[in-house]
């Protein structure tokens, strides 16, 4: 097994039965005082303590700022990029995600198509290469949006 390593410390092996062994700058209370690695702990202690008590902003308390502050604080959504194979539905398109799958037995790349409901309201038509994101549910079927055309098709 190993740890992380930290900035400063280089990586070992670390079992159950061995302590690591410490190191004789940190020991020392009278070389401590002139050690840059605990000189740089308070330092580091003090940036923490002011990153949890950070200021009370509107948007955090729920004002009407509030959805661009927790559109940020739910993290990385599932993206795909796919082509439209079809808008004949009022601001919803039908785009097929083409993926490569090795395939098991053969160990050659097989092609696997899904098709996805998206909510559109950029307007993209049929053959457009598109963006789409995961988002909460918006129908029965349509649990996603176009975010970008990324290439509009040839006419």
């Amino acid at each position: 097994m190993f740890r992380r390593k930290k900035k400063d410390e280089a990586v070992e092996p670390v079992s159950g039965a061995e302590t690591p062994e410490v190191s004789p700058e940190v020991t020392a209370p009278e070389e401590a005082s002139t050690s840059p690695a605990v000189l740089a702990a308070p330092a580091e202690a003090e940036e923490s303590a002011a990153a949890t008590a950070e200021p009370v902003t509107p948007a955090a308390e729920g004002g009407k700022n509030a959805a661009k502050s927790t559109a940020s604080g739910r993290g990385n959504r599932v993206q795909k990029v796919g082509i439209v194979s079809s808008d004949k539905m009022t601001k919803t398109v039908v785009v097929r995600v083409d993926r490569l799958v090795l395939h098991r037995k053969y160990r050659r790349y097989v092609r696997r198509t899904s098709k996805f409901m998206a909510h559109d309201d950029l307007g993209s038509t049929t053959g457009d290469r598109v963006r789409i994101v995961e988002t909460r549910p918006l129908s029965a079927r349509k649990r996603w949006r176009v975010v970008e055309i990324v290439q509009k098709a040839a006419k």
